[in-house]
């Protein structure tokens, strides 16, 4: 059950950072769409309402919950940016899952994915690396420097897309 609630493992914070590393995860955000996309593209509408493991959320929840979650994050980040550790909202995504806006077609998140990835890479292109030691308070995981939320929100990307194409390779080694 592990595997399917975490396909790509559990979140591993990264403390040492390298310039590299980062460049590599700046052009990390700016695929995150492409991949999105190329993994939801074909799917049927009945498809979109599967599940990726018992109880969970569907695809077309999932795909608008990254939307969610992504202008949060950039929203958290750019108050991070320019106010002294500021404490970061939290949403109940489970209630927002729930809403009418969950069921507008995938394109509506996708294209809002884009467009929030895109302003992303550009703010995070221009950063220099004492600015990724700037912190915001998480009400879910403390102080956290830009850094550590870098590197969560590739990894919650990874991790809800890997969710998505964990669906279709399961149902192809059944067939």
């Amino acid at each position: 059950m592990n595997e399917l609630r975490y396909p790509v493992g559990q979140f591993e914070l990264i403390q040492h950072v390298t310039t590299e590393l980062r460049q590599s995860w700046i052009e990390d955000v700016s695929q995150i769409c492409p991949i999105l996309r190329h993994t939801v593209q074909n799917l049927t509408s009945e498809q979109l309402l599967l599940q990726y493991r018992p109880g969970s959320w569907t695809v077309r929840q999932v795909v608008h919950h990254m939307a969610d979650n992504d202008m949060n994050a950039f929203i958290r980040f750019k108050r991070a940016l320019t106010e002294d550790n500021p404490t970061a909202s939290s949403y109940r995504e489970d209630l927002w899952a729930e809403l009418s806006d969950y069921e507008t077609p995938l394109e509506t998140s996708l294209n809002l994915l884009e467009s929030v990835h895109d302003r992303f890479t550009a703010i995070l292109r221009s950063l220099q690396s004492s600015d990724f030691q700037r912190t915001f308070t998480s009400p879910t995981h403390g102080a956290m420097s830009l850094d550590a939320a870098l590197q969560r929100f590739i990894w919650h990307n990874r991790h809800h897309t890997a969710q998505i194409a964990s669906i279709f390779l399961k149902k192809e080694n059944q067939a």
